[in-house]
């Protein structure tokens, strides 16, 4: 919603990979939040149903069994591409006259395959990728691990190892963004029905992160993403070297971020330390506003 809503972004394309719920259920959401939100003329394309090793493992206990649980979304009119989500980010970069930004909010699957299958293309067209995952210190699914990571660590090797400008927003920044009883205030005060159906989401959202993580206040992860892009201000980064744990016992998934030089490697990530989350919320909530009046 905030890509869609806000002048600054042009947005081109939305896929799906399998994470927090079933490919299935995923695509089903993407199509249910474009059709609450008014959101037209945006190509949607299912992706990968699974990691690129091992078996799938979602995050029902977060999101429910829906991957969006709160109140029930219909898909509308909203239409789904045949092709396959790489197949459609090919497409994108294929058609544009300038350089493409990929914002990864998902397991990293899809982007993988496509830095794999079309190396050249990427190479000349994607200026960056944005990444929601990864954390400086304690995880949330493993003691060293964020989910997105965890879920697909092979693919985040590959995209950091990729050449690629890679934009790194762990959950040390996303854990800044809390939708506190304030934001719940300003969001119901918007007083549409795109307004309320957030809030009620983000409550459910916000009960489950009290339930399993103790966290009374519930981050707005996957945004910050879009927000950087908009306002390049509004994160603190610095550069760093990253690596992503593939093979530890009690490690893998981990993100090991070298800020200080330790191991000799150039930085070949920027990794967001800081946020300012008042700046944040004004952008997320002009979107709910902008696509609900």
């Amino acid at each position: 919603m905030l890509a869609a809503a806000n002048p600054a972004i042009d947005l081109r394309a939305i896929t799906t990979v399998a994470g927090n719920a079933s490919l299935e259920r995923v695509t089903h959401n993407a199509r249910a939040t474009c059709a609450l939100a008014g959101i037209t003329g945006v190509p949607i394309a299912a992706g990968a149903e699974g990691p690129l090793i091992g078996a799938l493992k979602v995050a029902d206990h977060v999101h429910g069994t829906s991957g969006l649980d709160g109140v029930e979304l219909g898909v509308g009119d909203v239409a789904l591409e045949e092709l396959h989500a790489v197949a459609l980010m090919a497409r994108v970069l294929e058609q544009s006259s300038e350089p493409v930004t990929i914002c990864a909010v998902g397991p990293l699957t899809n982007v993988a395959i496509l830095l794999k299958a079309h190396r050249d293309l990427v190479a000349q067209r994607v200026r960056e990728i944005v990444v929601m995952g990864g954390t400086l210190g304690a995880g949330n699914v493993a003691p060293l691990a964020e989910f997105n990571i965890l879920t697909d660590p092979e693919a985040a090797a590959i995209v950091v190892e990729s050449g690629v400008p890679v934009t790194l927003c762990p959950l040390d920044v996303t854990h800044e963004a809390l939708a506190t009883p304030a934001v719940f205030d300003r969001l119901r005060a918007l007083n549409t029905g795109l307004a309320e159906t957030v809030a009620v989401l983000l409550a459910f959202f916000a009960d489950r992160y009290r339930d399993v993580w103790g966290m009374p206040e519930p981050p707005l992860h996957d945004p910050v993403t879009v927000a950087h892009l908009i306002d390049p201000t509004l994160l603190e980064i610095v550069d760093a070297h990253v690596a992503i744990e593939l093979h530890g016992t009690h490690t893998r998934g981990a993100t090991a971020c070298d800020r200080f030089g330790v191991t000799g490697q150039a930085p070949n990530t920027k990794v967001a330390i800081g946020i300012d989350a008042d700046r944040f919320w004004d952008l997320v909530l002009d979107a709910v506003d902008r696509l609900g009046r």
